[in-house]
């Protein structure tokens, strides 16, 4: 446990909102970030600051500034009885190294530790980089694991510097997760090469277009069913917010303006948060440079208000 805190930052305890008013309790009130309280936590956040991957990536950069930002407005969300069982814990922020693969090899220490210790982790980019090590770190735990892309993009690049777009890649390469266990769902037709199709397929991955999911009624039904079809696998959850739209979502580091409306995204962290098998929620690509009235990073911040809500009865 020790590591954990040697390789974090305490999180900044005027991200913590306090309303003040006994009748209207805020999460920010009732939230624990002291190392005392981290044995009783059931859901512990960390934040991963950093945007190395996109800029090598050449997307726009500004995603490291956005696991404090969704505290920002997380924390101003109320409080209840179910959020009070959940016993949330905030670790803080990785401590980014020199270089993006050191950092990597923390943030997978950290999550790894965390899971071991039997908590769910709530896992804040920064960039969709940190799904690479999110994931080996749930490998660690369990080699059979169902992890989940919900993404505009396949991020199956076969760069050989790691960057945003070549976690997958490298998961599936390293054998860390088997093709049949993985899911790319809201991937966009106009971002889809095809020679990265083609090696999905060959991994016999399985693949979901926007086309097919981002309508009504849709996410709900499709991902209750391959949950019921993996119902004994651990879960990982991958959210990049570009899949969101761009009316819903502005600040990300690669919008559209088609794509996941902010219902389906609430719905996607209900349906995690209800699943016992899930292990690591991770939400990336948020930019708070590029967002409007804080509108992706509130998006954000509310899909984990629900994720811990829908997870405790």
């Amino acid at each position: 446990m020790e590591n954990i805190f040697q390789h974090t930052k305490r999180p900044n305890p005027k991200l913590f909102f306090k309303k003040k008013d006994k009748n209207d309790i805020r999460l920010g009130e009732i939230i624990k970030s002291n190392k005392k309280d981290y044995t009783d936590s059931n859901f512990v956040l960390v934040g991963c600051p950093q945007d190395i991957g996109v800029k090598r990536n050449h997307g726009r950069i500004g995603a490291r500034k956005s696991p404090n930002k969704i505290r920002q407005n997380l924390y101003k969300f109320v409080s209840n009885e179910k959020i009070e069982k959940a016993k949330l814990f905030d670790l803080g922020n990785i401590i980014v190294q020199k270089t993006l693969e050191q950092t990597h090899e923390v943030q997978e220490m950290v999550v790894s530790q965390i899971l071991k210790d039997g908590k769910t982790v709530l896992s804040l980019g920064g960039g969709n980089d940190i799904s690479y090590p999110d994931c080996k770190a749930l490998s660690s735990l369990n080699k059979e694991i169902l992890a989940l892309n919900i993404d505009s993009h396949f991020d199956v690049r076969f760069n050989k510097s790691r960057n945003s777009g070549t976690s997958y890649f490298m998961l599936l390469e390293e054998k860390t997760i088997k093709g049949k266990n993985f899911w790319e769902l809201g991937i966009k037709n106009s971002s889809a090469s095809t020679v990265h199709k083609k090696y999905l397929e060959d991994k016999k991955a399985n693949i979901i277009f926007a086309e097919d999911i981002a309508v009504p009624n849709q996410v709900k039904t499709i991902i209750t069913k391959v949950l019921k079809e993996n119902s004994r696998k651990n879960i990982f959850w991958g959210f990049d917010m570009d899949s969101v739209k761009a009316s819903d979502a502005p600040g990300v580091s690669a919008p559209s303006p088609f794509g996941f409306s902010s219902e389906d995204a609430i719905q996607f962290a209900i349906l995690a948060g209800k699943s016992k098998q899930t292990k690591v929620f991770e939400i990336t690509e948020v930019n708070p440079y590029y967002d409007i009235d804080n509108r992706t990073s509130r998006l954000a911040a509310l899909m984990i208000w629900y994720f811990i809500y829908s997870s405790t009865k």
